[in-house]
C-alpha cells in the first residue's frame, strides 16, 4: 500500500515537518528529531516546519524551536495562521473579533488586521489555550446576531504525552452546538495552498516534496490534495487501526521520523 516513496527519502528535494506529534509531543522532542533534521541537511533536503497549530506566534514557535536545539529561522516556519491572513486579505476583511491567544492576536494586528472590533465581520476562530468564558459570551453573541465565523484549522484535538486535548475542532463543535454556526471557511491544512505557494515559491515539483506529519484527515490529506507524497508517523495522533479506516492513504507509514533518511 505504501509504495511511492521509501524511507530513505530518494528523490525528494524538500519536506515539510508537522510539529507537534512529529518533531516533538508536548515540550519533549520525539527521540531521534535532531539526528533526523541532520541527515536531512547531510542529503541536501531542504525542511520548512508546518503547523496547524495558531496557539503561538512564529517568533513564539522559534524560540520554542531553538530552545530545543532545533535549527530554525522565521521563513522556515509556516503556520495556520498565516494561511488565515491570507484568506482573511483576499476577501478584504479587516474587523474581526478574535477568540484566540495574544500570540495569534499579534501576527493578525502586524497585518492590519483588528482583533476586537464591536462590529466584526468575521469571528475568527484559534486555538485558544487562554480562552475564558468573556471571550466565548462575546463570540456567541456576534454570532447570534449574523456575524460569519472562520477558523484557523480543523484539529479536534492537540497531542500530548497525556491524551487528545481540545483543539479548535473541538471549540468549532462548541460554537455550533450552542449558536448553530458552522465556519464559512477552515484555513489551515488540508488546505493545498499552505505548501503549494512555497513549492511554487522554489521552482520544486510537487513529487519532489513530502509532507511528514502525525495526522491522517489534516496532513496525510493535504498531502493528496497537493500532490506531494504524504508520510504518516505514528508518534503522534494516528495509529494502525486509524490507517484502516480511512479514506486517506499515505504513501509511507514509520513509527517516527527517526526512520527516515537512513
Amino acid at each position: 500500500m505504501f509504495s511511492k516513496i521509501d524511507n530513505a527519502l530518494e528523490g525528494i528535494e524538500c519536506v515539510f515537518l508537522d510539529l507537534d506529534g512529529t518533531i516533538y509531543l508536548g515540550g519533549e522532542l520525539i527521540p531521534g528529531a535532531i539526528d533526523f533534521l541532520n541527515r536531512l541537511k547531510t542529503k541536501d533536503i531542504r525542511f520548512f516546519f508546518l503547523s496547524n497549530n495558531s496557539s503561538k506566534s512564529v517568533d513564539q514557535y522559534l524560540i520554542k524551536l531553538n530552545e530545543m536545539n532545533i535549527p530554525a529561522k522565521v521563513n522556515d516556519i509556516i503556520l495556520s495562521t498565516h494561511d488565515l491572513i491570507t484568506w482573511l486579505k483576499k476577501n478584504e476583511i479587516s474587523e474581526t473579533y478574535l477568540v484566540g491567544t495574544q500570540g495569534m492576536q499579534g501576527m493578525l494586528e502586524s497585518a492590519n488586521i483588528q482583533t476586537r472590533s464591536e462590529n466584526p465581520e468575521y469571528v475568527v476562530l484559534g486555538y485558544d489555550t487562554e480562552i475564558n468564558y468573556e471571550k466565548l459570551t462575546i463570540a456567541s453573541s456576534h454570532l447570534h446576531r449574523g456575524v460569519k465565523l472562520v477558523a484557523s484549522h480543523p484539529d479536534i484535538v492537540c497531542p500530548s504525552p497525556f491524551g487528545g486535548l481540545p483543539d479548535n475542532g473541538a471549540f468549532m463543535a462548541l460554537f455550533e452546538a450552542t449558536t448553530g454556526v458552522i465556519p464559512t471557511h477552515i484555513c489551515g491544512k488540508p488546505n493545498p495552498g499552505m505548501i503549494l505557494n512555497k513549492i511554487e515559491e522554489l521552482g520544486l515539483k510537487p513529487e519532489k516534496c513530502a509532507m511528514i506529519g502525525d495526522r491522517l484527515y489534516t496532513d496525510i490529506e493535504m498531502a493528496k490534495r497537493a500532490n506531494v507524497n504524504g508520510i504518516l508517523v505514528l508518534s503522534g495522533e494516528a495509529n494502525m487501526q486509524d490507517i484502516e479506516v480511512s479514506s486517506q492513504v499515505p504513501d509511507l507509514v514509520v513509527n517516527s521520523v527517526n526512520d527516515l533518511a537512513r
